[in-house]
Parts: C-alpha cells; sequence; structure tokens
C-alpha cells in the first residue's frame, strides 16, 4: 500500500510538474552560472527582467512550460538610482561583482524606480541546492519524474502489443507457426538488452521517442513466452472446445475466453518490466543517448555531475540516484504483491 501511495504522488507531480517546480520554464533550464553547485537550501537575491510575452496559451504553459521565462539575475546587493536600479551581481568568493545599470523602461509593470525593488528584486530559496549548471535542481527532479513515468508506460504498452499478440499466436495455433515464433524469440532474447536497445536507438537516432520505443521493442519477449505457455494449457480446456463447437472464430475465442484466463502473470511481468523500463531508460541516458538535454531526466542529471560524487558534492548525484531506487523499488514491491493476490495456490 505505501509503494501505491508513492507512486500515486509520483504520478500527480508528473502531470503537475510545472505548477509544483519553483522554476516553470520550459525544461526547467534557467541557468545561473555564478551560483552552480551550490548546496541544498542556499539563499540569494535574485533581480527578475521581464521576457518579451511571446503567444503561448495558460494550459500549454501549465503542462510544458513557459517559454516566456524571465531572466534571471543574482545579487549580491543593490541599490536604487534616479533612474534605474544599479545592481552587483553575485560573486561566490563574496568579493564585489560586475555592476549594471538596469533603466525603469526595462519593467513595464513598475510604476516607480521603488517598484523595482518590491516587484523584481526577492529572495530565492534552492531547496536541492543548483547543478553545475545553476539550474534548480528540484525543478529538474520533478519535471525529469515524467521521463521515467513516461518511458515505463508507453514501453510496457509496447511490450504488452507486441508480446501478446505474438505469444497467443504462436501458443494457439502451434506447428511451423509456433517453432517460427519461438525461433524470433530465442534470437531476441541471446542479445543482451541494453545492446540492443542501443542498437535500436541508434538506428532511430537519438531522442525522446526513440528512447520509448526502443525500450519497448526489447521487452516483449518475456511476455511472449508466458502468454504462450498459459494460452498453451489453457487452449485444452473444455470450455474452448465448447466455444469451437457453437462456431466462433479463433480470434473471438483468443481474445474472449483464452486471453483473460492467462493474464494474471503478465500483469505480474508488466510490474517488473516497468522498473525495468526506469532503469535502462537511466543508463541510456547515462551514455548519452537517451532524452537529450536540455530535457530533464534523472539518468541525465546523474552523468552531468557522477565526478562531483569525489569532489566534495556527492548529493549532485546521489539525490537522482536514490530517486530512481525508490520508483524501481515501488513498482517490484506492486508486482510481489500482485504476484502474491494472484496466487490461487497459495491462497
Amino acid at each position: 500500500m505505501l509503494s501505491l501511495i508513492f507512486l500515486i504522488v509520483c504520478v500527480f507531480i508528473a502531470v503537475f510538474a510545472y505548477a509544483l517546480a519553483p522554476d516553470d520554464s520550459q525544461n526547467a533550464n534557467q541557468m545561473h552560472l555564478s551560483i552552480h553547485s551550490k548546496s541544498p537550501g542556499f539563499t540569494v537575491k535574485m533581480l527578475t527582467i521581464p521576457a518579451e510575452v511571446e503567444s503561448q496559451n495558460s494550459i500549454s504553459s501549465f503542462f510544458f512550460g513557459n517559454r516566456n521565462a524571465s531572466t534571471e539575475i543574482p545579487i549580491s546587493s543593490y541599490k536604487v538610482t534616479q533612474s534605474g536600479v544599479l545592481i552587483y551581481e553575485y560573486t561566490s568568493d563574496g568579493t564585489a561583482g560586475l555592476q549594471k545599470e538596469y533603466m525603469l523602461s526595462q519593467f513595464p509593470n513598475a510604476s516607480s524606480i521603488k517598484d523595482i525593488s518590491r516587484r523584481y528584486i526577492s529572495e530565492k530559496k534552492f531547496i536541492l541546492g543548483t547543478d553545475k549548471y545553476g539550474r534548480d535542481l528540484l525543478s529538474r527532479m520533478l519535471i525529469g519524474i515524467r521521463i521515467s513515468l513516461a518511458i515505463g508506460f508507453v514501453a510496457v504498452f509496447i511490450s504488452l502489443l507486441i508480446g501478446i499478440s505474438l505469444g497467443a499466436i504462436a501458443g494457439y495455433y502451434g506447428g511451423k507457426i509456433d517453432a517460427a515464433i519461438m525461433w524470433v524469440i530465442n534470437v531476441t532474447w541471446s542479445i543482451p538488452t541494453l545492446l540492443l536497445v542501443i542498437a535500436i536507438t541508434l538506428a532511430l537516432g537519438k531522442g525522446f521517442w526513440q528512447v520509448f520505443i526502443a525500450v519497448g521493442l526489447t521487452m516483449w519477449v518475456e511476455v511472449a513466452r508466458v502468454v504462450r505457455g498459459q494460452i498453451m494449457g489453457v487452449k485444452q480446456m473444455q470450455f474452448v472446445t465448447a466455444a469451437r463447437a457453437l462456431g466462433f472464430n479463433d480470434f473471438r475465442i483468443i481474445t474472449k475466453h483464452i486471453l483473460p484466463n492467462a493474464m494474471a502473470p503478465v500483469i505480474i511481468i508488466s510490474a517488473a518490466n516497468f522498473a525495468g523500463a526506469i532503469l535502462i531508460e537511466s543508463g541510456l541516458s547515462f551514455l548519452g543517448i537517451g532524452a537529450q538535454p536540455p530535457m530533464p531526466s534523472w539518468g541525465g542529471i546523474i552523468k552531468d555531475h557522477y565526478s562531483y560524487i569525489i569532489l566534495g558534492k556527492p548529493y549532485l548525484a546521489i539525490i537522482p540516484g536514490l530517486a530512481i531506487m525508490s520508483l524501481v523499488t515501488a513498482f517490484m514491491l506492486i508486482g510481489n504483491a500482485l504476484r502474491d493476490a494472484m496466487d490461487v495456490k497459495g491462497n
């Protein structure tokens, strides 16, 4: 139950990621190089310069991020002048940073010079710190959960579609059809999963959807073997013989009578495949052939910061690592619970 609640929370976060993330720019890609690699809880004064407004509806910005993200400049101090505001940019060593003056005309919603400091200068806190590009790590983690859950759903859907179809055909008809499909299954099974995924990804090209397809095309084998075995047993039952005697066609017999009685182990395998898909996507992103920058991915975040483990800031790699571990563990526990619930002999 705890795993199920955790997954429900994760799905909620994935759907409303941009509404929850402190950085609502697309892909949480607001960079502040002067405050890179800061520890969790870091706070700094931030000057916000409004951007030119482009046409974007509120639904798009709510679910996919704000294309009209304003420019943020970390500052150590500022002074109000007669024509605008003079800022001193933030420096890590505490020395006086570069000076730059911004005029009142650059702040369209400020009616007076005093409005600039009240509306556009604020204290910003980075709860999980910043990454090596100065981006908010919490925002990147919240939006990155979309990649992990999406790869799981799409990859499992593709594997079920292919695996159930081929497994059902092989198990029901047998003979040469079964031998041909089993040959394909055995050949695919003999190739290491990660190697096959890399080969498919390189053939289709690097990208978001290519990873989904590549992972899905490598996870159908186990589903097909299990479905084949289940159908070979179920098709000998008397209700299947009765269905044939009533003149039902093969498609109806397979979909309406056999498959519903053979789906319990497939559901269990799907939970394990979900966890496996998340791990494979993280591995691909770590190798640089998964989700491409600036799109946030937990595996990509680890790739960017694994060297920081020995540079005194291990949390930059440990935080996404713990997130991957928690999500995979939750799916594995749910798979075990489903196995126990559907084990008729055990009950």
